[in-house]
């Protein structure tokens, strides 16, 4: 009998990370000493937002995604709030909203300029006034427009509606009361039917979001959880916390039956909270802990032994908090699967953070960018309510793929004045769009609308707002524009040579209907 080692096959066993260099850090941030168990940074296609300390209330800074590079002390910030803020999160389906929850009790919807935060800004779109003590956790609903979540040292988790005329909203249209201590961390399913929490307490929560009703409980006494994420559609929670002797632990468990782990495994006797980040796309599960300096991160799978350990990425800088970057601002180019923005406080400094799938090819590989969430919709918040629920709008994260229609639809009624100007912020995205508005569309897709939309369009330059773009300052700077410039020339050539194939089709079929019309009259 011949032995045959126990090779595990899989795309993600050589992920790498890689960090940015000095040049594409953001450097100078005076990040926020809040002791809050969050990531204190926000992040999209088109910007990072960060909590920063600053006296005489809360406040945080918006920077451009490219503007980085020191940072002037005294640039622009956020700075509504009378108390320290505790959470910010953007809007998944618009670019330039952001939510921000406080010590103030209140939770601030604001509304960031096309070109950024020139000066500060402290008027909100929308004010939600409900909660009786600090607002510590919020988070936007996955699938529905408009609506959000907020839990604060009341012990309650209250819903929100904000497609609404009222510029104070006083009345959340569900309160959730299931708690006994403060909420730690909230999560969604796919189409958000389930919110899972975990509480001070030491139990875990599954419940309806909509009806509020408590589904299923789990207090295992063995393990204490601090996060917890439900992993997408495979019908596990999976939390991190800490075991019986004060390790450091993860714990899998059985969406339908909440009463033993499925798995339970420890990692080390280390004290900071483990922020477990989920890629359903890929099934990998990264942990990074605060005050560490490494992230691990794993397979998931839905048979035993369900995580498989991959490696580590290591760094002698620890972090306080993790920002995620949408799989829709990722560098498919390089086979970016995912992308923190890692908080360096002891430096003031956010260093973006690659994790990268080694491939020799240099085009677009369809096996690790599977269809994704996108930046639609898939229900208004009146439907949501009424009790129906959707799974999100999937996109192709392939260069070129979705543009005609994209930005149409990303400007039509998303509640606020500054919507006709935004659109999907993936590197390309405006210059392809704007070449198959001009190219005269022969196919009958053309838009009337497409000639009002292009005149509220930025300039861009190689996929980057020209006025939010910094000039390179160093010569391999410049090197790395000038190529990626190139890369840009050479996609859009392929999508003009496919657009001029389709017109001679189209014209060769308008030929034969002719010549068939002509012959039948005969």
């Amino acid at each position: 009998m011949t032995w045959r080692p126990q090779y595990r096959s899989s795309k993600f066993r050589h992920v790498f990370g890689k960090a940015a260099t000095k040049e594409s850090c953001y450097d100078g941030v005076p990040i926020t000493r809040s002791v809050q168990d969050n990531n204190f940074c926000a992040v999209n296609p088109r910007f990072l937002a960060v909590i920063t300390e600053c006296a005489g209330g809360g406040a945080f800074l918006v920077l451009s995604i490219h503007h980085t590079g020191k940072v002037d002390p005294h640039h622009p910030r956020v700075s509504g709030h009378r108390g320290n803020v505790l959470d910010i999160k953007w809007n998944p389906f618009n670019d330039y909203c952001i939510a921000s929850g406080s010590e103030d009790t209140t939770v601030k919807v604001w509304e960031i300029p096309p070109h950024g935060v020139l000066k500060n800004l402290t008027v909100p779109w929308k004010e939600l006034q409900g909660h009786s003590r600090r607002v510590s956790l919020i988070e936007w609903h996955p699938t529905a427009n408009n609506i959000l979540f907020s839990t604060a040292y009341d012990y309650k988790i209250m819903i929100w509606n904000l497609d609404c005329s009222e510029q104070v909203i006083k009345n959340p249209v569900r309160t959730i009361s299931h708690h006994t201590d403060v909420v730690l961390s909230m999560s969604f399913n796919t189409d958000c039917s389930l919110l899972a929490t975990t509480c001070k307490d030491r139990r875990v929560r599954l419940m309806e979001p909509r009806s509020g009703n408590l589904l299923r409980e789990a207090n295992c006494k063995t393990h204490k959880a601090s996060k917890v994420l439900i992993l997408g559609n495979m019908k596990m929670l999976l939390t991190s916390g800490t075991s019986r002797w004060n390790d450091r632990q993860v714990a899998l468990w059985d969406q339908d039956d909440l009463s033993v782990p499925l798995l339970e495994e420890n990692l080390d006797g280390s004290s900071g909270v483990l922020f477990p980040f989920y890629d359903p796309d890929t099934h990998m599960l990264y942990l990074a802990g605060k005050g560490d300096g490494n992230i691990r991160y794993y397979e998931i799978s839905s048979e035993k032994p369900y995580i498989q350990y991959l490696t580590e990425y290591r760094s002698h800088l620890p972090q306080k908090g993790m920002g995620v970057m949408p799989k829709r601002g990722l560098d498919v180019s390089s086979c970016e699967v995912f992308r923190f923005y890692k908080l360096v406080t002891i430096k003031s400094l956010i260093e973006p953070l690659a994790m990268i799938v080694p491939r020799r090819s240099e085009s677009y590989q369809e096996d690790i960018y599977p269809m994704t969430s996108g930046n639609k919709p898939a229900l208004t918040a009146e439907e949501w309510l009424s009790g129906i629920d959707k799974g999100p709008v999937l996109m192709s994260l392939k260069p070129g793929s979705q543009v005609a229609d994209s930005y149409s639809e990303m400007s039509k009624g998303l509640g606020n004045t500054l919507d006709t100007r935004r659109s999907q912020s993936r590197p390309g995205m405006l210059q392809l769009a704007y070449i198959q508005d001009h190219l005269g569309t022969k196919d009958g897709k053309e838009d009337s609308g497409h000639a009002d939309d292009d005149k509220s369009r930025t300039p861009v330059s190689n996929g980057e707002d020209l006025a939010l773009c910094s000039p390179p300052r160093t010569e391999n700077e410049l090197r790395l524009k000038f190529h990626k410039q190139q890369e840009e020339i050479r996609r859009l050539r392929e999508l003009l040579n496919q657009r001029d194939v389709r017109v001679k089709q189209l014209e060769l079929e308008i030929k034969n209907m002719k010549n068939s019309q002509s012959q039948g009259s005969l």
